[in-house]
């Protein structure tokens, strides 16, 4: 079994508290970190580093634990430019512009999904994101929604129904006739390729009760919640997905006291979308806010065709130190191991042993930069699973 060694690496993020400077992100100055089989097996100064069969010289750059973008939506075909540019033009955004893409995505061959979904994976890679998730939505109907969740699953793990994200336009009329197909027959197409089940409970899409309807028959399915909550308003989604223990609640633009609190003593992630209301021109989430209650914070891309179409896991760092009062270490964090509890992973999001070798060096000294210097490449090189694949 081989071993390799990364030596010399000037500051290693581990998110370990055990490792290193015993903070959160347990980091180790001038560091080393052993690979075998694919997984972390030692970490410690590079000049207590054990003997391997091969050897990578980091050159005094920092290393991190590879980004884990846990909302995206990455399974769509077509164009929402002029609905940007619209935008831009002082136009109000709305759930409505999904229905644009579930045309497109329906016309679109499971080939053309396919590509179109592996070429988003390989950008997200370049920009150091080793763990993605991506959902359906743009199918709404039980074929395409099951298609586009056989394609994902073909190309990764953590793949996610969303039947619910809004009414198809064949039930404009009967709201409640979708929410029975969704929860019933479309259900039982989808599951067999999906982890995780998601709703977009919102005003425009599903109400509380229709949620509910669908996440629990989800959850008989086997299937884990998710929940797109008070993104475009004070809602009941945030509430609901902590009643269902729901891994995450996704958005948490609009909370009460009580919606914090509850994501504070729940198990729900929060898991905040900085690129959305950049791209959308709408206010922040207060990620201070949900940090001093002891709430977990995630942070993720969710990278779409509509309302945030970035697939930068750096850019989502900077907005959230720059927008919504995180330090960089609580966005790194909220980046990494945030992103990984929001997957109820322990395997990926930190670099400690037992973990996968997954990781990222920077053109950089520390993970500072990420926030520091917004917009440039800092991302050298990616590790998957211990081998180097490219950035």
């Amino acid at each position: 079994m081989t071993t390799t060694a990364l030596t010399n690496i000037a500051s290693l993020v581990t998110n370990d508290p055990a490792q290193g400077d015993g903070s959160r992100l347990g980091i180790i100055e001038d560091a080393a970190l052993v690979i075998e089989d694919g997984k972390v097996a030692w970490t410690g100064p590079t000049a207590s580093a054990p003997a391997t069969d091969e050897h990578h010289d980091a050159r005094g750059r920092a290393a991190i634990p590879g980004f884990v973008d846990s909302h995206s939506h990455l399974l769509f075909a077509g164009d929402r430019t002029q609905e940007f540019n619209a935008r831009m033009e002082g136009r109000a955004y709305t759930a409505g512009g999904i229905r644009t893409t579930v045309r497109a995505t329906r016309e679109a061959s499971d080939e053309a999904l396919a590509a179109t979904l592996a070429a988003y994976l390989r950008e997200m890679r370049a920009q150091g994101t080793t763990t993605a998730e991506t959902k359906s939505g743009y199918g709404l109907s039980v074929a395409d929604e099951a298609r586009a969740l056989r394609v994902a699953a073909g190309q990764l793990d953590e793949v996610t129904f969303l039947g619910a994200h809004v009414v198809a336009p064949e039930y404009a009329d009967d709201p409640d006739g979708y929410t029975a197909l969704v929860a019933g027959e479309m259900l039982d197409a989808c599951a067999p390729y999906a982890r995780w089940v998601d709703v977009f409970c919102e005003e425009g899409a599903f109400d509380a009760d229709q949620s509910r309807a669908i996440l629990t028959a989800g959850k008989a399915k086997g299937l884990i919640p998710k929940v797109h909550a008070n993104q475009l308003s004070y809602g009941p989604g945030v509430q609901l997905a902590v009643e269902l223990e729901a891994a995450s609640a996704d958005h948490c633009t609009h909370l009460t006291e009580d919606d914090v609190e509850a994501l504070a003593q729940g198990r729900t992630v929060a898991t905040l979308l900085p690129g959305c209301e950049f791209s959308t021109r709408s206010p922040y989430p207060d990620a201070r806010r949900l940090l001093a209650a002891g709430a977990t914070v995630a942070l993720s891309t969710d990278c779409n065709p509509g309302s945030s179409f970035t697939s930068s896991m750096p850019f989502c760092v900077a907005l959230a130190v720059r927008e919504m009062n995180m330090t960089p270490d609580e966005a790194l964090w909220s980046a990494t191991a945030g992103g990984a509890r929001a997957l109820r992973r322990d395997d990926i999001g930190r670099l400690s042993p037992g973990a996968h070798a997954d990781l990222v060096l920077l053109d950089a000294p520390s993970h500072v930069h990420l926030a520091y210097r917004p917009g440039v490449p800092l991302v050298s090189e990616v590790w998957q699973r211990g081998a180097r694949v490219g950035a």
